[in-house]
């Protein structure tokens, strides 16, 4: 059974890819390489044994989706991971949000839309909640008004699935909100790579531990929380991956409810700033250089996932714990910057 995994060269997509091939699917990945790098091609084989199908297109090349799904009409299922994603540069540059993040969309789900059949799993965000009334989040949390254009491309992106799934019957998509992936693969050979500053709090920390950054900045410690930084709900990326599997799994077997569900994905427990840094001190045996600044515009106090819809429905639940995920991302860290 062969899937597209579009962005399967990212972080979250090669992780997927993974777990599909020891899945026994055959993998197309779809990836401009844009924010990634042909060389987690090596990182996937070396961990599965096998090398999946790679194509180099953008996306936005609409001739070139439609080209691409007339040479792979036995496409049986699309994970569809490529977007942009920094919510810093969303806000400097909306339009080409507006342009990678939907009109790919569209160009995916016209294509779909002429198959007898066709599932989808799309990557949502727990920012189409913003900052919800109630903790822990679940999936009848409304959706806040974005406070970036990366999040009101998340939210526009669902509302175009539930739309096409209205009119096209055959089309079965699962969107999965997940909260804040993080950590590497057990075997190391494949993790978050970001290029330039991290956007994210875990690959600054340990590149600040590697000695890569002068010192993380805590943004704010006033918040209303236990130790006054922002609470956030870290799942490790392995455990993800194997969310969409078991989604891609629901959609093939037949057994959604609706042509359109939606799942929050993370562990249920929410992790403060300063809780993450005490993670990495204690599985580095090394003291963080960090200091407390004043907060972000636009940061939210706390956000952690029910997990109940995808624990019971889905039959699938974390395993990984902060500081085993945390381990995972610092011996990627100390890999890929040859430290011991």
């Amino acid at each position: 059974m062969k899937i597209l995994v579009t962005g399967g060269l990212g972080f979250i997509g090669s992780h997927t890819v993974v777990e599909l091939q020891n899945e026994g699917y055959e993998v197309v990945i779809i990836d401009d390489c844009s924010n990634s790098s042909e060389a987690v091609l090596d990182g996937i084989t070396a961990i599965t044994g096998k090398t999946p199908i790679f194509e180099k297109i953008d996306l936005k090349e609409k001739g070139d989706v439609v080209d691409f799904f007339k040479r792979h009409q036995d496409i049986q299922g699309v994970i569809h991971f490529a977007a942009s994603k920094a919510v810093g540069e969303s806000v400097e540059k909306p339009l080409l949000y507006y342009e990678n993040n939907i009109g790919t969309l569209v160009y995916i789900l016209k294509e779909l839309s002429n198959k007898d059949n066709a599932n989808f799993i799309f990557s949502s965000s727990c920012t189409v909640y913003g900052q919800a009334d109630e903790m822990p989040i679940t999936e009848n949390a409304p959706v806040k008004v974005a406070e970036s254009p990366y999040g009101n491309t998340k939210q526009m992106g669902e509302e175009i699935i539930a739309d096409t799934c209205k009119v096209t019957k055959h089309l079965h998509a699962i969107a999965l909100r997940y909260f804040n992936p993080m950590g590497a693969h057990p075997s190391v050979e494949i993790g978050e790579l970001p290029t330039g500053v991290p956007q994210n709090l875990v690959p600054f920390i340990t590149q600040t531990g590697v000695g890569m950054r002068e010192e993380l900045s805590v943004y704010g410690d006033d918040y209303p929380t236990a130790d006054g930084t922002a609470v956030r709900d870290y799942i490790y990326v392995v455990d993800l991956a194997k969310a969409h599997v078991i989604a891609l799994k629901r959609l093939i077997d037949g057994k959604n409810a609706a042509n359109y569900e939606v799942f929050n994905v993370g562990t249920g427990t929410g992790s403060s700033v300063l809780e993450v840094i005490q993670s990495f001190e204690k599985v580095s045996e090394k003291k963080l250089n960090y200091k407390i600044v004043a907060r972000r515009a636009g940061d939210i106090t706390e956000a952690y996932a029910d997990t109940t819809k995808a624990n019971t429905v889905l039959g699938w639940k974390s395993e990984y714990t902060l500081d085993q995920a945390m381990k995972s991302a610092w011996d990627w860290e100390k890999k890929i910057r040859k430290k011991s």
